[in-house]
């Protein structure tokens, strides 16, 4: 179970977008559907509180209203002892997020209220925590004198958050993307098939982890063929399919599917796609000379060059 366990974890987190920190913790989010309890960084990560105060305030949150919390009951719950429990209750107590009052039921006896602010800074209002009203007292019996009003706690130290944002995980039961399908060749000629066949079975002399079935060499060709008919020599094919593998893969033909599905190259360009391209000149208009009729090219009408030149010389 342990290594069932880790292997899912390592393909959870293999394929996870972004760079993963170089060192500390790692964190995988699944979104909760049920029975979770949202706790503030202020508390989880108090400078001041000890971590007995902390694991204690994160349960005491986490329970429904009117379950007991006294110390008897938390001692009885966890394997601290009573003082130890104690001293985290006045440790939450001055940090303002624990309130312990007594107060006098109808029936005269004394009890004590308490109270739990998941934000204690929120719940100031003018230097005064705001605690529901005390019950009534039944007639005829003395009413007690209020209990004071703690002193206003201090705001509670914000910690940064980390400069790693959790990982999300999707939920198991998000729709997962349609699979690219594998590439395939316009002709699968025999030449292609042989030679894409002998590619894939080669495999595993240059990654001995790369162990492919008869049947997955069969379903695999076709997108070897279309590597070839690209014109990838077979050793750049090789280089691309056994390079930085995962240790160890547990699906060497997937793998192998997945790689000649993203990274199947351009085909190559023809000699006309890399050829410059070349200014061709502008064709000059045939005009007919205004003194001739005869036909010369010139992007404007008038005379030929001849006639231009007997003009010339009658003005001279």
């Amino acid at each position: 179970m342990a290594t069932q366990h880790h292997n899912a974890l390592t393909r959870a987190l293999a394929g996870l977008p972004g760079p993963l920190p170089p060192s500390g913790v790692i964190h995988v989010a699944i979104p909760h559907t049920s029975r979770f309890t949202i706790v503030g960084n202020h508390l989880a990560q108090h400078a001041e509180l000890s971590l007995v105060a902390i694991g204690i305030g994160v349960h005491i949150q986490s329970l429904p209203a009117g379950s007991k919390v006294g110390i008897k009951a938390l001692v009885a719950r966890f394997t601290e002892g009573e003082t130890r429990i104690a001293a985290a209750l006045r440790e939450l107590e001055a940090h303002g997020y624990l309130h312990r009052t007594r107060v006098r039921l109808a029936n005269g006896r004394m009890v004590t209220r308490t109270v739990f602010c998941n934000q204690p800074g929120a719940v100031l209002r003018g230097g005064a925590v705001v605690v529901p009203p005390a019950p009534e007292v039944a007639p005829g019996v003395p009413e007690s004198p209020p209990a004071p009003a703690p002193p206003p706690a201090p705001d509670p130290t914000s910690v940064p958050e980390e400069s790693h944002p959790p990982v999300r995980v999707p939920p198991r039961t998000a729709p997962k993307p349609p699979r690219r399908p594998l590439p395939q060749p316009r002709a699968l000629t025999p030449e292609l098939r042989r030679t894409a066949s002998a590619i894939l079975a080669d495999l595993r002399n240059h990654a001995e982890e790369l162990v492919l079935s008869e049947a997955d060499v069969e379903e695999l060709v076709p997108g070897v063929a279309a590597w070839l008919e690209r014109e990838v020599r077979p050793e750049a094919i090789r280089h691309a399919l056994t390079t930085d593998l995962p240790k160890p893969p547990k699906y060497p033909a997937k793998i192998v599917r997945h790689r000649l599905t993203v990274l199947l190259p351009p085909p190559l360009p023809g000699a006309e796609e890399l050829a410059p391209a070349v200014r061709r000149p502008l064709a000059i208009p045939l005009q007919n000379c205004d003194g001739c009729d005869r036909a010369f090219r010139s992007r404007e009408p008038g005379h030929c060059r001849g006639c231009r030149s007997d003009l010339m010389e009658a003005a001279a």
